[in-house]
């Protein structure tokens, strides 16, 4: 259990260093932002597996539900961008202009 903990924790600060590295664009952001989704869920549930905790059996599936959300949005967000601006490049887009 060990280096299956060990492991998702790399997986998350590698999709955390992705989102603060990769920051020029928007696609290469949110692929990142859920990577750090999916690491959290599978934390989850063997976290809820391993201690028997089925009371909060649910949870995992609660924060899928919000990455969806999450995702959903995000690529509303990158269409209407690219639509736009011609491109997802992040330093193009000036967010105080009205």
């Amino acid at each position: 259990m060990v280096l299956i903990k060990l492991n998702i924790i790399v997986a998350f600060m590698l999709a955390l260093s992705g989102v603060l590295i990769y920051r020029s664009h928007l696609m290469s952001t949110l692929l990142c932002l859920e990577g750090m989704m999916l690491s959290l869920f599978i934390f989850m549930a063997a976290m809820i597996t391993h201690f028997h905790m089925f009371s909060i059996s649910m949870m995992p599936l609660i924060l899928l539900v919000f990455s969806a959300c999450e995702a959903g949005v995000g690529l509303a967000l990158l269409v209407s961008i690219s639509n736009t601006y011609g491109n997802d490049q992040v330093q193009n887009l000036n967010l105080l202009q009205c």
